[in-house]
């Protein structure tokens, strides 16, 4: 494991912000860290950055205990950016890359290649201040990942950009991954982490109430339902159901074409409901199972875990 969380426990005056949390990410992944405002990430991401310190339990980068010298190794962007308006753009892209250990001729030479890459190769004598805010994202994206990091922690890096500028950032952010990067993507954006996360964890409350690949998690959260598209009578399709199985929905688009949503209950299996509506009367023409999307299965775990804590 390139990183690994154990048991962090971080209190301020009477507020618990993390409570025994663990993670363990493999190396060249992208990692999705979630949670609703306030769940407690930001202290998580906090403690990484060495800001601030856990009361209790330890991160480790590459099989070391977090110290200083790890700050070389990771490259955060902010949710909150953190420009100075005032300084003309190259000179502080310059100054920012040289804080990470850049020579002045690698800084310039890479930073120019990311500006024409991002085509604000024009704007290197402009002020921050002259920026629209997602042109300014760019720049403080480049500054982050300028210096190679092993580790990178992207906060919100989607927010404020247009589809096509949200897309570059993705691409970049994928070929960082290819190139050797293992990245922690805190987003509120599920869409983003169904697109691009291999793994995620997801912080409610103080505390890990799921973790996981994310192909395995929506599987785990699969209902067992399917979307039906069939040729013939739906008043056979639904008598055939019985009791073993829930026509949830129905559509008709003429007399012969439907499309019906079926739940499978008990333990039949899919092959029992294909046997069962095979006839003279249904022709089977595709068959879809349904599966949750991130943003409903984070729904149901954070209202879930709240449900359970109002209760204890």
């Amino acid at each position: 494991m390139i990183f690994e969380a154990k048991n962090i426990h971080k209190s301020y005056h009477n507020h618990v912000a993390l409570n025994d949390v663990s993670l363990s990410v493999e190396p060249q992944t992208i990692f999705g860290l979630l949670g609703p405002n306030g769940a407690g990430k930001t202290s998580l991401i906090r403690i990484v950055n060495q800001i601030t310190a856990p009361d209790s339990g330890e991160i480790i980068i590459n099989g070391e205990r977090l110290n200083p010298k790890h700050i070389e190794d990771i490259g955060y962007l902010p949710e909150e950016r953190g420009l100075y308006k005032k300084m003309q753009i190259g000179e502080q892209a310059m100054y920012l890359a040289q804080l990470k250990g850049m020579s002045k001729s690698d800084a310039k030479r890479e930073l120019l290649q990311w500006f024409e890459k991002f085509e604000i190769g024009n704007w290197w004598n402009k002020k921050v201040e002259e920026l629209s805010k997602g042109m300014a994202q760019k720049v403080q994206f480049i500054t982050t990942v300028l210096h190679k990091p092993k580790i990178l922690i992207l906060d919100e890096p989607f927010s404020g950009f247009d589809p096509i500028n949200a897309n570059l950032i993705k691409s970049e952010i994928m070929k960082l991954k290819d190139e050797g990067a293992t990245i922690f993507l805190s987003t509120h954006n599920m869409g983003s982490v169904e697109e691009i996360c291999d793994n995620i964890a997801l912080i409610n409350s103080s505390k890990k109430v799921l973790d996981g690949k994310v192909s395995d998690i929506k599987k785990e959260y699969s209902k067992n339902v399917y979307e039906i598209d069939f040729k013939g009578n739906m008043i056979g399709f639904a008598n055939a159901l019985w009791t073993n199985y829930e026509l949830i929905e129905k559509e008709s688009f003429d007399n012969d074409n439907h499309r019906a949503t079926v739940k499978i209950l008990g333990d039949n299996s899919l092959n029992n409901l294909l046997s069962t509506l095979i006839s003279e009367e249904v022709e089977l023409k595709q068959v879809n199972e349904i599966i949750p999307t991130m943003s409903e299965i984070f729904i149901e775990v954070v209202n879930t875990n709240n449900e359970l804590t109002s209760k204890n």
